[in-house]
């Protein structure tokens, strides 16, 4: 049987995917200022950075349409796999569900939506594992039900340099209190059932980094036998620090580091480290 995967461009996926037919991201669009971005292959990291970084106004972004998810499941393939940003986090999840449910009304199709419960390298993980299942030929209801196992253990574990888009924007609702940014204090932050919590902190961003890879060490040892995915906001290094560190306390399968597109790269901001696993 035939698949095709159609993700939100939250979703984070290694480079050599970028091209892949069998996929399609279907863009968010974000606001800075007077300006309109498509998160789309046309996005420009260091110039998003910097009109973000001069914008008096916090940016905000729209989810795609019922009308883009109808359109991206005009398809030859038989099964359809459908992996959205949290829906605790944006629209895109609803908008999903519904374009799926107004295709079906007129199109017979196994479509199946699945809420990430995540972001970033976490939704990646989702998408990857949807992947994974779909090429090893199994009937569509068993790769529904193994993705929403996957999903349901698989955990997001981020520090950011700045959490101002993400508190202004509303997407940290399920944190009481938030340490000052003025004294380099970090929160180390991860994700249950998508929504944000705080989990540490720590002085200064590479302790935050090191106390997030032994909090994901500590707090996931069923894992380590498994894929972990890091993402970075503009800070490669970074990434490949923490990269490090894992490689050294625990033996994963394999570790990716990718970088951030246009709506992952305005919530973490500039320097923002995100590990899905």
């Amino acid at each position: 049987m035939s698949f095709k995967l159609i993700v939100d461009s939250c979703c984070e996926l290694p480079e050599k995917y970028k091209d892949d037919p069998r996929i399609e991201v279907v863009p968010f669009i974000m606001d800075v200022g007077e300006r309109q971005v498509i998160d789309d292959e046309n996005f420009n990291q260091k110039q998003f950075l910097k009109w973000v970084a001069n914008c008096p106004t916090v940016p905000k972004s729209s989810c795609p349409s019922p009308e883009r998810y109808m359109e991206a499941l005009n398809t030859d393939a038989d099964d359809v796999y459908i992996v959205t940003i949290s829906s605790k986090l944006s629209g895109s999840h609803n908008s999903a569900v519904l374009g799926q449910q107004l295709f079906l009304e007129k199109n017979e199709k196994n479509v199946h939506v699945c809420d990430s419960e995540a972001a970033v390298s976490g939704e990646g993980q989702i998408a990857l594992k949807a992947l994974e299942l779909a090429e090893q030929g199994l009937p569509f209801q068993e790769v529904v039900r193994k993705l929403e196992a996957y999903r349901d253990v698989m955990r997001t574990f981020f520090v950011l340099d700045n959490l101002d888009t993400l508190r202004k924007n509303g997407r940290l609702t399920g944190v009481k209190a938030l340490v000052a940014s003025t004294l380099s204090i970090k929160p180390v932050m991860s994700a249950n059932k998508g929504t944000i919590f705080q989990k540490s902190q720590a002085i200064g961003i590479k302790k935050a980094l090191t106390k997030m890879v032994d909090i994901v060490i500590s707090e996931r040892p069923d894992r380590i036998a498994s894929r972990l995915m890091i993402a970075h906001c503009n800070c490669l290094e970074r990434a490949m620090e923490v990269k490090k560190m894992l490689e050294e306390k625990a033996n994963y399968k394999e570790i990716i580091v990718v970088g951030t597109k246009g709506l992952s790269t305005m919530y973490a901001n500039d320097g923002g480290v995100v590990i899905g696993v």
